[in-house]
């Protein structure tokens, strides 16, 4: 009997995503847990893997976005009839018509249509009414739609909405799709070519001047626009920071010491992963550092998952190392090196990036000596890590050289006093400086 393959939910608060490809085609033998198509999510792309063993008998969705809980493929047995079923989950998945396989993830009703209005007649605002806000707005009167000699023009939800961004004006673009709809494709294939869009007061805003190639317009990737949405709560948390600078030499050189005793196919430890593995005993022993902030309550953590800033090329990711506490530096090296890897290569899963409870970000390895960290909501606190440089240092009396590190903590005052960040940052100098105390 065929299956309904449904877009699932991959985290709390996840409404929609992105189908980026399948990696099965229609009339392929799939088998269950075997992976199926790639989503993308605004925290990663991740494969999603049949839910049953079958033929893969209708690829509804090709690619683009859809909604959780939309049919987005079939499974069944070779020529089984799916006819009955796909026109339910069409009609299951909002009561559109069908579209045409290659427009599946674009499709919308069509426009209601409009009511003229006598001519010279305005109907007047409320007095003392605002304007609504965007969402509001679109919420209210459904996908906004561009109308030219009265009217209305066809184009899917994507196209409309790369359209507006790019202040592309709909009217002067020519559709490709079935009965002359915009898609995606062609509002791409525009680019700077097409009219700028009219504002409301029927003027077109004077694009500005610009040379050939001057200036790279750079679309947002979803975990870009995560990261903006994210930092974004940062900013309005009430923080604090904190630095200290810590004689680096024992750390080194237990590390050092570490890299030399190493078995064959273990990871080699890194400086950082010495850091994480002391953090995370600093952080049993300062309970209101390891913590989240929400809803107005604080939680706290026995134990510490700690979340390790990765740099990649779609974007700053936070896969976590969980029960850093519990766990041996060499663990700890394993780990990062799994996480990093595939992080740079786009295939961590949502599970690597939940949990965490506190996050490190170094920068060392670029030659920065200090920096502060924006906080990694709804964590309550964030430590930057600057590089090991050779400093003069005051040892008894008589000037040295040592090599030193700086770390600075942000923290957010809804959840920590300044002493309380105070007394952890102290502890975690006195681990570096002398890492055996965290045994």
């Amino acid at each position: 009997m065929a299956i309904e393959v449904k877009l699932p939910r991959l985290g709390q608060g996840m409404e929609a995503g992105t189908i980026v490809r399948w990696l099965k085609a229609e009339g392929d033998q799939v088998a269950k847990g075997e992976p199926l198509f790639e989503l993308d999510t605004d925290k990663v792309t991740q494969e999603v893997e049949a839910d049953a063993d079958g033929v893969l008998l209708k690829i509804v969705v090709p690619e683009g976005e859809a909604n959780v809980g939309t049919t987005v493929a079939v499974i069944g047995s070779a020529d089984e009839d799916v006819s009955e079923l796909l026109a339910g989950a069409q009609g299951g998945n909002g009561g559109a018509p069908a579209a045409p396989p290659a427009e599946a993830e674009e499709a919308e009703e069509a426009p209601p249509p409009e009511e003229a209005e006598p001519e010279g007649k305005e109907e007047d605002a409320p007095s003392g009414s605002e304007p609504q806000a965007e969402g509001e707005a679109t919420a209210a009167a459904g996908p906004p739609r561009t109308s030219a000699g009265g009217e209305s023009i066809k184009a899917s939800p994507l196209a409309r909405r790369m359209a507006r961004e790019r202040g592309l004006d709909l009217a002067a673009l020519t559709g490709t799709g079935p009965e002359g709809r915009i898609i995606a494709e062609d509002v791409e294939q525009a680019g700077d070519g097409a009219a700028p869009a009219v504002a409301a007061s029927g003027e077109v805003a004077p694009a500005p001047e610009r040379a050939e190639g001057e200036i790279e317009i750079v679309e947002l990737t979803s975990i870009r626009r995560t990261i903006a949405r994210r930092l974004t709560e940062a900013w309005e948390a009430p923080v604090f920071q904190l630095s200290v600078t810590a004689d680096a030499s024992v750390l080194a050189s237990t590390r050092e010491r570490m890299v030399e005793l190493l078995r064959e196919g273990e990871t080699k430890p890194t400086v950082n992963d010495v850091l994480t593995r002391l953090v995370a005993s600093a952080l049993q022993r300062h309970p209101a550092v390891n913590a989240l902030y929400v809803d107005g309550k604080i939680h706290r953590y026995r134990s510490v998952n700690v979340g390790i800033a990765v740099a990649t090329p779609n974007g700053l990711v936070v896969p976590v190392i969980r029960d850093a506490a519990r766990k041996s530096v060499l663990a700890i090296a394993a780990d990062r090196s799994d996480l990093v890897g595939r992080a740079r290569e786009g295939k961590l899963q949502l599970a690597d990036l939940q949990d965490g409870t506190f996050t490190i970000s170094n920068l060392g390895m670029y030659g920065i000596e200090q920096f502060i960290a924006v906080l990694n909501p709804p964590q309550v606190a964030i430590l930057a890590v600057g590089s090991i440089e050779d400093r003069p240092t005051a040892i008894d009396g008589t000037l040295e050289t040592r090599p030193t590190m700086t770390m600075t903590i942000t923290c957010d005052h809804r959840a920590i006093d300044g002493s309380e960040g105070a007394e952890f940052l102290r502890t975690v100098k006195s681990l570096v400086e002398s890492p055996g105390l965290a045994l």
